[in-house]
């Protein structure tokens, strides 16, 4: 089974395929919980039920939240996946609950990256963690991320875990996270004048539905809009395993497949081969089990207990995380980079110079050669347009700095460095000419 086929099974999960060309999005919502009710296989989008029937049946809970079919989903119809043979078994032994919206998601439990497309969650009646599962590092490639074979041993990981409750109880404890700002996403400030605390089924769907990356968009807004710099933490979430020099096999729980030389990882003594058994105490089942470890890290820097199986023996090794190590991260494939180009860049998307283009640039090496790959045409995302700026401007100094190499670095110093309302300087050039502009910071 192709990496390709396990994006096809979360956006049809458990649904025979259908051809959606022509329908509205809303037509496609409603069409598409028609099928999900009708097979019956999983409970769709009540999560109250899902625990009652777990309590019932002693079963664990599978919990997938995931985005409803959209448009751009509809060129996989032929290919999408119904029923894979070796999930389909591992999901009968859980209670299955599909989540198509956040509208009233508790989030003291539900706690994932929310610019994914859909998180996996293992747990059990008592709303104890075993495992999550879904992570992505880019816009639409996830084949270095995740596959069936991955998701199959976090189910079967998470069997294991259940049948060793409440033994394990204290090692689980880690996988739950402290409270949120607000208990669910309808409460924030930014969230609260538009929607209510479930989906509207019976007027409109499309319109009523919180969408995961909004929640991360809500908290980003509780601070900046409030004053505040957004927390690193926030600003960085769940860091991919791969800033670290740290490549893990998708196939597997979280199995080493390559250290980068030089890395934090490699510091660390991980070698190939090396299977992850756990971090900090937790049980790894997949990498976004690692991810999840990693977000409680401080951004101030800590150290990582970790035991992993190298050739049928435990070892037990120490990974040191540096202060401002989160800020190896990359932000530009995110959701949540929209939000921050309209803020800081007035809609401007860049991308770096490539070394050819900054040879023929004359631009030395390291220093800040960011091109304007977009702007934003309409309302907060034109103010660049406004201003003057074009596509294929080269921007060389943001603020006075030029030792900003690339959007993130933009963002987390404008995060930092500035506040609503400030006027920036951006420095370009255009056809060899040194251009000079001023952007508003947004709020």
């Amino acid at each position: 089974m192709s990496r390709f086929c396990f994006l096809a099974l979360f956006l049809f999960l458990s649904t025979q395929t259908v051809s959606v060309q022509g329908q509205s999005r809303e037509e496609k919502v409603r069409r598409d919980r028609e099928k999900v009710l009708a097979d019956g296989f999983w409970i769709y989008n009540d999560l109250e039920k899902g625990f009652a029937e777990a309590k019932r049946t002693g079963k664990p809970i599978v919990v997938v939240l995931r985005c409803i079919p959209c448009v751009e989903c509809v060129k996989l119809d032929d290919e999408l996946v119904d029923r894979d043979p070796e999930i389909r078994p591992l999901l009968k032994q859980y209670v299955c609950v599909r989540v198509v919206s956040t509208n009233g998601l508790d989030l003291s439990l539900f706690q994932y990256d929310t610019d994914q497309s859909f998180a996996v969650f293992m747990l059990n009646a008592e709303g104890t963690i075993y495992g999550r599962f879904g992570t992505r590092s880019h816009q639409t490639d996830w084949y270095n991320d995740v596959s069936l074979k991955g998701m199959a041993q976090a189910l079967r990981g998470a069997l294991e875990l259940h049948k060793q409750y409440p033994g394990n109880r204290k090692a689980l404890e880690g996988k739950r996270g402290q409270p949120l700002e607000f208990s669910s996403p309808e409460k924030y400030p930014s969230l609260k004048e538009k929607y209510r605390d479930a989906i509207d089924f019976e007027k409109n769907v499309v319109r009523s539905c919180i969408h995961c990356h909004q929640i991360g968009d809500a908290r980003r807004a509780f601070y900046w809009k409030n004053g505040k710099s957004i927390p690193e933490r926030i600003f960085f979430p769940y860091p991919h395993p791969k800033i670290l020099g740290l490549i893990l096999d998708p196939d597997t729980r979280a199995d080493v497949k390559q250290v980068i030389a030089g890395s934090i990882a490699q510091n660390a003594g991980l070698k190939k081969g090396d299977q992850i058994e756990t971090i900090s105490g937790q049980p790894i089942l997949s990498i976004a089990d690692v991810q999840w470890v990693l977000d409680q890290a401080s951004p101030q820097g800590e150290t990582l207990e970790i035991k992993v199986n190298r050739d049928g023996q435990t070892k037990k090794l120490s990974m040191k995380l540096p202060a401002g190590w989160r800020r190896r991260g990359d932000l530009s494939w995110r959701v949540s980079s929209w939000e921050y180009r309209r803020i800081f860049l007035g809609g401007l998307k860049l991308r770096p110079l490539s070394p050819a283009e900054g040879r023929s640039s004359q631009i030395p090496q390291g220093k800040m050669a960011l091109v304007v790959e977009h702007v934003g045409q309409y309302g907060a995302h034109a103010v660049a347009k406004r201003a003057g700026i074009r596509k294929g401007d080269i921007i060389i100094s943001y603020d006075g700095q030029t030792d900003l190499l690339s959007e993130s670095d933009i963002f987390f110093y404008g995060n930092t460095k500035t506040k609503i309302g400030d006027r920036i300087q951006v420095a370009l050039l255009r056809n060899g000419k040194k251009l000079q502009y001023q952007l508003p910071v947004q709020r």
